[in-house]
């Protein structure tokens, strides 16, 4: 046999075999938060929805609780295509894809409309192509886990002045440690696998995050307070490494983008039925939730005039804010 015939077997066979993979496959996907979160509600409807239309052939089997690494570690390795899924944190897409941090900047999205707006809108899908392009994966789902409340072990944070000698974990965000700056907190930047031993041995005083997280991740054995702030709401995309989304047939492809839809679906009609039981399973568990004097505007004072314009370019420009502010109506 020459070896041009042989390199031409060689390559019908490899593509064979891409084929069958692509047509009857199970997926992996990472989820960072533990079960019972929306994350993993978000999972659980996806590999439900896929295996319904592909009739069986194509499956996904969920990894809650960080099992196949911090959520950076595991878009790094979607990224490559070494990981089929991920779901996680947007903050942990922006070291990523830097535009993404539009969605995350402090006060922008005010209400679970806001964000479904822009999601599933001309906004998500610009996103989109952007994370295709700068992070090398693709966001195929949404789930809206509500805003991100703060917590602490300490005691009751009802102003700016409470919040002085906390010691708040973070992720490894610029934005949301710019954020904390403003509020003259100096934050301690964590892996989200490391935070609940952190909190239990008092390494740091508080964290924050959604209602449903902080039950899902059982917040309430090592924190007291919690004091509802809204200056940001958390999205966590349903992200899938684009060489695996291209590695696959159309009717794979279309699969997995359905399902991905119907996830997202749900989980916008999950978070509105259950954030409200959740509440008061934690103030039932011990946990007093505190509301904030002065209806927020220090702090969103601090925000608008000290971590909006550090990060306009970072995001694509003032102008681009503006372009999702009117996309708001505001």
């Amino acid at each position: 046999m020459t070896l041009k015939k042989w390199l031409t077997g060689s390559v019908w066979v490899a593509s064979l075999l891409l084929a069958t993979t692509a047509s009857a496959a199970t997926f992996k996907v990472a989820i960072g938060d533990a079960a019972g979160g929306t994350q993993y509600e978000l999972g659980k409807v996806f590999a439900e929805q896929l295996k319904e239309k592909s009739g069986g052939s194509v499956t996904a089997d969920l990894f809650p609780n960080s099992q196949l690494g911090d959520e950076q570690d595991t878009i790094n390795d979607a990224a490559m295509g070494l990981l089929d899924f991920s779901i996680l944190a947007i903050n942990n897409i922006t070291p990523f894809s830097p535009s993404v941090a539009v969605l995350t900047m402090p006060y922008v999205i005010q209400s679970l409309e806001d964000a479904r707006t822009l999601t599933q809108g001309d906004v998500g899908k610009e996103l989109t192509e952007k994370t295709i392009r700068d992070a090398g994966v693709r966001i195929v789902g949404w789930s809206y886990s509500g805003f991100r409340v703060l917590t602490n072990s300490k005691r009751p944070v009802r102003s700016l002045d409470d919040l002085k000698g906390l010691i708040i974990r973070v992720p490894k965000n610029e934005l949301m440690i710019a954020f904390y700056n403003a509020l003259g907190v100096n934050p301690t930047p964590m892996a989200w696998n490391e935070t609940f031993t952190a909190l239990q041995q008092g390494v740091v005083d508080g964290q924050d995050n959604p209602y449903i997280t902080i039950s899902a991740m059982k917040f309430d054995e090592v924190q007291k307070y919690i004091t509802p702030i809204r200056y940001l709401f958390s999205l966590e995309p349903l992200v899938m490494s684009e060489q695996v989304f291209q590695a696959q047939t159309p009717e794979v492809q279309a699969w997995i983008l359905e399902a991905g839809q119907a996830a997202t679906e749900y989980s916008y009609e999950y978070i509105q039925v259950t954030e409200d039981n959740i509440k008061q399973e934690l103030q039932a568990a011990g946990m007093e939730i505190v509301e904030l004097a002065n209806n927020e505007q220090d702090w969103i004072d601090a925000a608008t005039t000290k971590v909006w314009p550090a990060f306009y370019d970072s995001i694509g420009g003032k102008e681009r804010l503006d372009a999702v502010l009117a996309t708001l109506n505001r």
